[in-house]
Protein backbone atom coordinates (compact mmCIF):
# COMPACT_ATOMS: atom_id res chain seq x y z
CA UNK A 1 0.00 0.00 0.00
CA UNK A 2 1.32 3.46 -0.87
CA UNK A 3 -0.07 5.00 2.34
CA UNK A 4 -0.37 3.84 5.92
CA UNK A 5 -3.91 5.23 6.23
CA UNK A 6 -6.67 2.70 6.75
CA UNK A 7 -9.55 3.74 4.48
CA UNK A 8 -12.35 2.35 6.66
CA UNK A 9 -10.91 3.84 9.86
CA UNK A 10 -10.60 7.18 8.05
CA UNK A 11 -14.25 7.08 6.98
CA UNK A 12 -15.42 5.94 10.41
CA UNK A 13 -14.04 8.92 12.34
CA UNK A 14 -15.38 11.21 9.63
CA UNK A 15 -18.89 9.70 10.13
CA UNK A 16 -18.92 8.63 6.49
CA UNK A 17 -20.04 5.00 6.74
CA UNK A 18 -23.70 3.96 6.63
CA UNK A 19 -23.61 0.34 5.39
CA UNK A 20 -20.66 -1.94 4.75
CA UNK A 21 -20.78 -5.48 3.39
CA UNK A 22 -19.06 -8.12 5.56
CA UNK A 23 -15.50 -8.78 4.39
CA UNK A 24 -15.05 -5.34 2.82
CA UNK A 25 -12.57 -4.08 5.42
CA UNK A 26 -10.51 -7.26 5.23
CA UNK A 27 -10.43 -7.00 1.42
CA UNK A 28 -9.20 -3.38 1.62
CA UNK A 29 -6.49 -4.30 4.13
CA UNK A 30 -5.16 -7.06 1.87
CA UNK A 31 -3.67 -4.75 -0.79
CA UNK A 32 -4.62 -2.18 -3.41
CA UNK A 33 -8.30 -2.46 -4.36
CA UNK A 34 -10.07 -0.91 -7.34
CA UNK A 35 -13.32 0.76 -6.32
CA UNK A 36 -15.86 2.90 -8.10
CA UNK A 37 -18.71 5.34 -7.56
CA UNK A 38 -21.32 6.28 -10.16
CA UNK A 39 -22.21 9.89 -10.96
CA UNK A 40 -25.48 11.09 -12.48
CA UNK A 41 -24.80 12.96 -15.76
CA UNK A 42 -28.13 14.82 -15.97
CA UNK A 43 -26.48 18.24 -15.40
CA UNK A 44 -23.34 19.79 -16.90
CA UNK A 45 -21.96 20.36 -13.41
CA UNK A 46 -21.62 18.40 -10.22
CA UNK A 47 -23.03 20.02 -7.10
CA UNK A 48 -21.87 20.13 -3.48
CA UNK A 49 -24.21 17.16 -2.88
CA UNK A 50 -21.90 15.08 -5.09
CA UNK A 51 -18.89 16.13 -3.03
CA UNK A 52 -19.55 13.47 -0.39
CA UNK A 53 -18.87 10.83 -3.05
CA UNK A 54 -15.96 12.76 -4.55
CA UNK A 55 -14.37 12.99 -1.08
CA UNK A 56 -14.98 9.26 -0.57
CA UNK A 57 -12.98 8.56 -3.75
CA UNK A 58 -10.30 11.03 -2.64
CA UNK A 59 -9.87 9.30 0.75
CA UNK A 60 -9.88 5.97 -1.10
CA UNK A 61 -7.02 7.15 -3.32
CA UNK A 62 -5.12 8.67 -0.38
CA UNK A 63 -5.26 5.25 1.32
CA UNK A 64 -3.41 3.73 -1.66
CA UNK A 65 -6.40 2.32 -3.56
CA UNK A 66 -7.44 2.98 -7.15
CA UNK A 67 -10.53 5.21 -7.53
CA UNK A 68 -12.78 5.00 -10.57
CA UNK A 69 -15.58 7.46 -11.31
CA UNK A 70 -18.29 5.97 -13.47
CA UNK A 71 -20.26 8.55 -15.39
CA UNK A 72 -23.58 7.08 -16.41
CA UNK A 73 -23.87 7.89 -20.09
CA UNK A 74 -26.22 4.91 -20.54
CA UNK A 75 -28.02 5.04 -17.19
CA UNK A 76 -28.55 8.79 -17.68
CA UNK A 77 -30.84 7.80 -20.53
CA UNK A 78 -32.89 5.62 -18.18
CA UNK A 79 -33.23 7.35 -14.80
CA UNK A 80 -32.70 6.02 -11.28
CA UNK A 81 -35.79 5.83 -9.02
CA UNK A 82 -33.73 5.81 -5.79
CA UNK A 83 -34.69 8.74 -3.60
CA UNK A 84 -37.04 10.08 -6.28
CA UNK A 85 -40.80 10.50 -6.08
CA UNK A 86 -41.40 11.00 -9.80
CA UNK A 87 -40.17 9.84 -13.19
CA UNK A 88 -37.09 11.68 -14.38
CA UNK A 89 -36.55 13.48 -17.68
CA UNK A 90 -34.41 11.46 -20.07
CA UNK A 91 -31.55 13.02 -22.00
CA UNK A 92 -30.32 12.70 -25.54
CA UNK A 93 -26.80 11.61 -26.47
CA UNK A 94 -25.42 15.06 -27.36
CA UNK A 95 -26.47 16.65 -24.06
CA UNK A 96 -25.07 13.67 -22.14
CA UNK A 97 -21.73 13.89 -23.94
CA UNK A 98 -21.46 17.60 -23.07
CA UNK A 99 -22.39 16.95 -19.42
CA UNK A 100 -19.85 14.15 -19.09
CA UNK A 101 -17.01 16.33 -20.41
CA UNK A 102 -17.90 19.10 -17.93
CA UNK A 103 -18.10 16.70 -14.98
CA UNK A 104 -14.78 15.09 -15.87
CA UNK A 105 -13.04 18.47 -15.72
CA UNK A 106 -14.46 18.98 -12.22
CA UNK A 107 -13.42 15.54 -10.96
CA UNK A 108 -9.87 16.24 -12.12
CA UNK A 109 -9.64 19.02 -9.51
CA UNK A 110 -9.97 16.44 -6.74
CA UNK A 111 -8.52 13.16 -7.93
CA UNK A 112 -4.99 12.46 -9.17
CA UNK A 113 -5.14 10.97 -12.67
CA UNK A 114 -1.36 10.65 -13.01
CA UNK A 115 0.17 8.96 -9.97
CA UNK A 116 1.07 5.50 -11.19
CA UNK A 117 -0.67 2.32 -10.10
CA UNK A 118 -3.48 3.99 -8.18
CA UNK A 119 -4.18 6.80 -10.65
CA UNK A 120 -7.85 7.73 -10.87
CA UNK A 121 -9.83 6.78 -13.97
CA UNK A 122 -13.16 7.76 -15.47
CA UNK A 123 -15.34 5.21 -17.25
CA UNK A 124 -18.62 5.68 -19.10
CA UNK A 125 -21.17 2.86 -19.03
CA UNK A 126 -22.41 3.90 -22.48
CA UNK A 127 -19.23 2.26 -23.82
CA UNK A 128 -20.43 -1.24 -22.89
CA UNK A 129 -24.16 -0.69 -23.25
CA UNK A 130 -24.25 0.95 -26.70
CA UNK A 131 -24.02 -2.37 -28.57
CA UNK A 132 -25.85 -4.51 -25.98
CA UNK A 133 -29.28 -5.37 -27.44
CA UNK A 134 -32.37 -5.59 -25.29
CA UNK A 135 -32.87 -9.29 -26.11
CA UNK A 136 -29.27 -10.10 -25.20
CA UNK A 137 -29.63 -8.19 -21.93
CA UNK A 138 -32.80 -9.94 -20.74
CA UNK A 139 -31.40 -13.32 -21.81
CA UNK A 140 -27.88 -12.99 -20.35
CA UNK A 141 -28.53 -10.74 -17.33
CA UNK A 142 -32.25 -10.59 -16.53
CA UNK A 143 -32.63 -14.32 -15.98
CA UNK A 144 -30.25 -14.23 -12.99
CA UNK A 145 -32.33 -11.88 -10.80
CA UNK A 146 -35.91 -12.66 -9.76
CA UNK A 147 -38.74 -10.14 -9.82
CA UNK A 148 -39.28 -10.92 -6.11
CA UNK A 149 -35.70 -9.85 -5.40
CA UNK A 150 -36.15 -6.60 -7.33
CA UNK A 151 -39.55 -5.84 -5.73
CA UNK A 152 -38.08 -6.17 -2.23
CA UNK A 153 -35.81 -3.12 -2.73
CA UNK A 154 -36.84 0.00 -0.81
CA UNK A 155 -36.36 2.19 -3.89
CA UNK A 156 -39.00 0.07 -5.69
CA UNK A 157 -41.38 -0.42 -2.74
CA UNK A 158 -41.70 3.31 -2.14
CA UNK A 159 -42.74 3.93 -5.73
CA UNK A 160 -45.17 1.06 -6.29
CA UNK A 161 -48.14 2.93 -4.85
CA UNK A 162 -47.64 5.99 -7.06
CA UNK A 163 -46.51 3.94 -10.04
CA UNK A 164 -43.17 3.49 -11.75
CA UNK A 165 -42.33 2.64 -15.32
CA UNK A 166 -40.66 -0.59 -16.41
CA UNK A 167 -37.72 1.62 -17.45
CA UNK A 168 -37.09 2.75 -13.90
CA UNK A 169 -37.92 -0.67 -12.44
CA UNK A 170 -35.15 -2.16 -14.58
CA UNK A 171 -32.62 0.45 -13.45
CA UNK A 172 -31.19 -1.70 -10.65
CA UNK A 173 -30.45 -4.45 -13.18
CA UNK A 174 -28.65 -1.99 -15.44
CA UNK A 175 -26.58 -0.60 -12.56
CA UNK A 176 -25.96 -4.12 -11.29
CA UNK A 177 -24.61 -5.06 -14.71
CA UNK A 178 -22.21 -2.09 -14.56
CA UNK A 179 -20.67 -3.58 -11.44
CA UNK A 180 -20.52 -7.04 -13.03
CA UNK A 181 -18.88 -5.65 -16.19
CA UNK A 182 -16.28 -3.64 -14.25
CA UNK A 183 -15.58 -6.59 -11.94
CA UNK A 184 -15.10 -8.98 -14.89
CA UNK A 185 -13.19 -6.73 -17.30
CA UNK A 186 -11.32 -4.33 -15.02
CA UNK A 187 -10.98 -6.20 -11.74
CA UNK A 188 -13.05 -3.69 -9.77
CA UNK A 189 -14.03 -5.33 -6.48
CA UNK A 190 -15.84 -2.54 -4.62
CA UNK A 191 -18.72 -0.21 -5.36
CA UNK A 192 -19.43 2.78 -3.10
CA UNK A 193 -22.21 5.35 -3.07
CA UNK A 194 -24.83 7.16 -1.00
CA UNK A 195 -27.02 5.08 1.29
CA UNK A 196 -29.95 5.39 -1.15
CA UNK A 197 -27.84 3.32 -3.59
CA UNK A 198 -27.40 0.29 -1.30
CA UNK A 199 -30.10 -1.73 -3.06
CA UNK A 200 -28.66 -1.07 -6.52
CA UNK A 201 -25.11 -1.82 -5.37
CA UNK A 202 -25.94 -5.18 -3.77
CA UNK A 203 -27.87 -6.17 -6.92
CA UNK A 204 -24.45 -5.86 -8.58
CA UNK A 205 -22.71 -8.07 -6.00
CA UNK A 206 -25.56 -10.58 -6.40
CA UNK A 207 -25.19 -10.63 -10.21
CA UNK A 208 -21.43 -11.22 -9.85
CA UNK A 209 -22.15 -14.14 -7.50
CA UNK A 210 -24.91 -15.67 -9.63
CA UNK A 211 -23.33 -15.17 -13.07
CA UNK A 212 -19.73 -16.07 -12.22
CA UNK A 213 -19.63 -17.33 -8.63
CA UNK A 214 -17.50 -14.26 -7.91
CA UNK A 215 -17.16 -12.06 -4.85
CA UNK A 216 -17.50 -8.29 -4.72
CA UNK A 217 -18.00 -5.73 -1.97
CA UNK A 218 -20.16 -2.73 -1.11
CA UNK A 219 -20.01 0.36 1.08
CA UNK A 220 -22.32 3.36 1.42
CA UNK A 221 -22.10 6.78 3.05
CA UNK A 222 -24.94 8.45 4.98
CA UNK A 223 -27.12 10.97 3.17
CA UNK A 224 -26.38 14.38 4.66
CA UNK A 225 -29.23 16.32 6.20
CA UNK A 226 -28.83 19.74 7.72
CA UNK A 227 -29.45 20.09 11.47
CA UNK A 228 -32.73 21.88 10.73
CA UNK A 229 -33.92 18.95 8.61
CA UNK A 230 -33.64 20.72 5.24
CA UNK A 231 -31.77 19.25 2.29
CA UNK A 232 -28.01 19.70 2.14
CA UNK A 233 -26.56 21.36 -0.95
CA UNK A 234 -29.26 23.92 -1.61
CA UNK A 235 -29.62 27.62 -0.84
CA UNK A 236 -32.48 30.05 -1.41
CA UNK A 237 -31.28 30.31 -4.99
CA UNK A 238 -31.33 26.53 -5.57
CA UNK A 239 -28.49 24.03 -5.95
CA UNK A 240 -24.92 24.99 -5.09
CA UNK A 241 -22.87 23.92 -8.13
CA UNK A 242 -19.14 23.42 -8.64
CA UNK A 243 -19.29 25.29 -11.97
CA UNK A 244 -18.50 29.00 -11.40
CA UNK A 245 -20.92 29.97 -14.18
CA UNK A 246 -23.79 28.34 -12.27
CA UNK A 247 -22.72 29.29 -8.73
CA UNK A 248 -20.18 32.10 -8.42
CA UNK A 249 -17.09 31.43 -6.24
CA UNK A 250 -18.41 34.17 -3.93
CA UNK A 251 -21.79 32.42 -3.47
CA UNK A 252 -19.97 29.08 -3.11
CA UNK A 253 -17.77 30.51 -0.34
CA UNK A 254 -20.80 32.04 1.37
CA UNK A 255 -22.64 28.69 1.34
CA UNK A 256 -19.93 27.19 3.56
CA UNK A 257 -19.31 30.27 5.72
CA UNK A 258 -23.04 30.40 6.54
CA UNK A 259 -23.17 26.80 7.78
CA UNK A 260 -24.77 26.53 11.20
CA UNK A 261 -22.52 25.68 14.16
CA UNK A 262 -24.17 22.25 14.42
CA UNK A 263 -23.72 21.51 10.71
CA UNK A 264 -20.12 22.67 10.37
CA UNK A 265 -18.93 20.18 13.00
CA UNK A 266 -20.20 17.46 10.67
CA UNK A 267 -19.22 19.14 7.38
CA UNK A 268 -15.59 19.76 8.29
CA UNK A 269 -15.02 16.04 8.84
CA UNK A 270 -16.62 15.16 5.51
CA UNK A 271 -15.40 17.92 3.19
CA UNK A 272 -11.97 18.77 4.62
CA UNK A 273 -8.79 16.77 4.14
CA UNK A 274 -7.50 17.98 7.49
CA UNK A 275 -6.54 15.25 9.96
CA UNK A 276 -8.43 14.50 13.17
CA UNK A 277 -5.77 16.33 15.19
CA UNK A 278 -5.86 19.39 12.90
CA UNK A 279 -9.65 19.62 13.05
CA UNK A 280 -9.74 19.22 16.83
CA UNK A 281 -7.21 22.06 17.18
CA UNK A 282 -9.39 24.59 15.30
CA UNK A 283 -11.32 26.93 17.66
CA UNK A 284 -15.08 26.37 17.26
CA UNK A 285 -15.71 29.93 16.06
CA UNK A 286 -13.25 29.47 13.17
CA UNK A 287 -14.61 26.17 11.79
CA UNK A 288 -16.77 27.83 9.11
CA UNK A 289 -13.89 30.03 7.91
CA UNK A 290 -11.42 27.15 7.73
CA UNK A 291 -13.84 24.88 5.87
CA UNK A 292 -14.99 27.61 3.45
CA UNK A 293 -11.37 28.47 2.66
CA UNK A 294 -10.23 24.89 2.03
CA UNK A 295 -13.21 23.85 -0.11
CA UNK A 296 -13.33 27.09 -2.15
CA UNK A 297 -9.61 26.88 -2.95
CA UNK A 298 -9.91 23.22 -3.95
CA UNK A 299 -12.87 23.82 -6.26
CA UNK A 300 -12.14 27.32 -7.63
CA UNK A 301 -8.48 28.06 -6.85
CA UNK A 302 -6.62 30.54 -4.66
CA UNK A 303 -7.38 33.59 -6.83
CA UNK A 304 -11.15 33.01 -6.75
CA UNK A 305 -11.00 32.51 -2.98
CA UNK A 306 -9.05 35.77 -2.54
CA UNK A 307 -11.66 37.60 -4.64
CA UNK A 308 -14.50 36.13 -2.55
CA UNK A 309 -12.81 37.29 0.66
CA UNK A 310 -12.13 40.74 -0.77
CA UNK A 311 -15.74 41.07 -1.97
CA UNK A 312 -17.02 40.08 1.49
CA UNK A 313 -14.82 42.68 3.15
CA UNK A 314 -15.73 45.43 0.67
CA UNK A 315 -19.48 44.78 0.74
CA UNK A 316 -19.96 44.00 4.39
CA UNK A 317 -16.84 45.39 6.04
CA UNK A 318 -15.14 48.72 5.52
CA UNK A 319 -14.93 48.84 1.74
CA UNK A 320 -14.79 52.16 -0.12
CA UNK A 321 -16.46 53.24 -3.36
CA UNK A 322 -13.21 52.80 -5.29
CA UNK A 323 -12.83 49.25 -3.95
CA UNK A 324 -16.47 48.50 -4.71
CA UNK A 325 -15.78 49.34 -8.35
CA UNK A 326 -13.27 46.47 -8.51
CA UNK A 327 -15.90 43.79 -7.83
CA UNK A 328 -17.05 41.99 -10.99
CA UNK A 329 -20.73 41.90 -11.88
CA UNK A 330 -21.37 38.19 -11.12
CA UNK A 331 -19.83 38.53 -7.65
CA UNK A 332 -21.82 41.69 -6.92
CA UNK A 333 -25.09 40.01 -7.98
CA UNK A 334 -24.27 36.88 -5.95
CA UNK A 335 -23.53 38.98 -2.88
CA UNK A 336 -26.78 40.88 -3.30
CA UNK A 337 -28.95 37.82 -3.84
CA UNK A 338 -32.12 38.30 -1.79
CA UNK A 339 -31.44 42.01 -1.27
CA UNK A 340 -34.32 44.33 -2.33
CA UNK A 341 -33.84 45.79 -5.81
CA UNK A 342 -35.06 48.95 -7.49
CA UNK A 343 -34.97 49.85 -11.19
CA UNK A 344 -34.39 53.31 -12.60
CA UNK A 345 -34.34 54.34 -16.26
CA UNK A 346 -31.04 55.59 -17.69
CA UNK A 347 -32.72 58.83 -18.89
CA UNK A 348 -33.73 59.72 -15.34
CA UNK A 349 -30.21 59.17 -14.11
CA UNK A 350 -28.76 61.28 -16.95
CA UNK A 351 -30.79 64.22 -15.61
CA UNK A 352 -29.63 63.56 -12.05
CA UNK A 353 -31.84 62.58 -9.08
CA UNK A 354 -31.86 64.42 -5.76
CA UNK A 355 -30.74 62.13 -2.90
CA UNK A 356 -33.98 62.65 -0.96
CA UNK A 357 -36.12 61.68 -3.96
CA UNK A 358 -33.74 58.80 -4.67
CA UNK A 359 -34.18 57.35 -1.17
CA UNK A 360 -37.90 57.96 -0.68
CA UNK A 361 -39.41 57.59 -4.17
CA UNK A 362 -37.00 55.77 -6.46
CA UNK A 363 -35.78 53.05 -4.09
CA UNK A 364 -38.49 53.11 -1.37
CA UNK A 365 -35.74 52.64 1.21
CA UNK A 366 -37.47 55.29 3.33
CA UNK A 367 -41.21 55.85 3.61
CA UNK A 368 -41.11 59.65 3.16
CA UNK A 369 -38.93 62.62 2.30
CA UNK A 370 -39.00 63.64 5.97
CA UNK A 371 -37.59 60.25 7.01
CA UNK A 372 -34.98 60.47 4.25
CA UNK A 373 -33.82 63.90 5.53
CA UNK A 374 -33.61 62.56 9.09
CA UNK A 375 -31.50 59.55 8.06
CA UNK A 376 -29.17 61.73 5.98
CA UNK A 377 -28.71 64.22 8.83
CA UNK A 378 -28.11 61.37 11.24
CA UNK A 379 -25.32 59.98 9.03
CA UNK A 380 -27.31 56.77 8.43
CA UNK A 381 -27.12 56.58 4.63
CA UNK A 382 -24.31 55.27 2.41
CA UNK A 383 -24.17 55.26 -1.37
CA UNK A 384 -21.70 52.77 -2.78
CA UNK A 385 -20.28 52.24 0.73
CA UNK A 386 -19.58 55.94 1.32
CA UNK A 387 -21.51 57.92 3.93
CA UNK A 388 -23.57 60.80 2.54
CA UNK A 389 -25.23 63.62 4.49
CA UNK A 390 -25.57 66.43 1.91
CA UNK A 391 -29.32 67.04 1.42
CA UNK A 392 -28.62 68.65 -1.94
CA UNK A 393 -26.58 65.75 -3.34
CA UNK A 394 -27.45 64.59 -6.87
CA UNK A 395 -27.20 60.92 -7.85
CA UNK A 396 -26.01 60.56 -11.45
CA UNK A 397 -24.00 58.51 -13.95
CA UNK A 398 -20.75 59.03 -12.06
CA UNK A 399 -22.19 56.92 -9.22
CA UNK A 400 -22.56 53.76 -11.31
CA UNK A 401 -20.75 50.52 -10.45
CA UNK A 402 -20.00 48.30 -13.46
CA UNK A 403 -21.86 50.86 -15.58
CA UNK A 404 -25.32 49.84 -14.31
CA UNK A 405 -25.61 49.51 -10.51
CA UNK A 406 -25.81 51.73 -7.43
CA UNK A 407 -25.61 50.23 -3.94
CA UNK A 408 -27.70 52.15 -1.40
CA UNK A 409 -27.42 51.33 2.28
CA UNK A 410 -29.44 52.35 5.32
CA UNK A 411 -27.75 51.77 8.66
CA UNK A 412 -25.47 48.74 8.90
CA UNK A 413 -27.55 45.97 7.36
CA UNK A 414 -30.27 47.30 5.06
CA UNK A 415 -29.26 47.33 1.40
CA UNK A 416 -30.94 48.14 -1.88
CA UNK A 417 -29.35 47.29 -5.22
CA UNK A 418 -30.42 49.88 -7.78
CA UNK A 419 -30.30 48.64 -11.37
CA UNK A 420 -30.14 51.20 -14.16
CA UNK A 421 -32.06 50.13 -17.25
Amino acid sequence: MSDTKNFIEELRWRNMIQDIMPGTEEKLNSGMVKGYIGFDPTADSLGVGNMVQIMTLLHFQNAGHKPIALVGGATGMVGDPSGKSAERNLLNEDILRHNLACQKAQLEKFLDFDCGANSAEIVNNYDWFKNFTFLDFIRDVGKHITVNYMMAKDSVKKRLETGMSFTEFSYQLVQGYDFYYLWKHQGIALQMGGSDQWGNIVTGTELIRRMEGGEAFALTTPLIKKADGTKFGKSEGGNIWLDPKRTSPYAFYQFWIRSSDDDVKNYIKIFSLKSKEEIESIPTHLLQKELAKEVTIRVHGQEAYDKAIRATEILFGKGSASELATIDESTLLSAMEGVPQAKIGKDELNSGINIIDFLSEKTNMLPSKTEARKMLQGNGISINREKVSDLGLTIGNTDLINGKYILAQRGKKEYCLVIIE
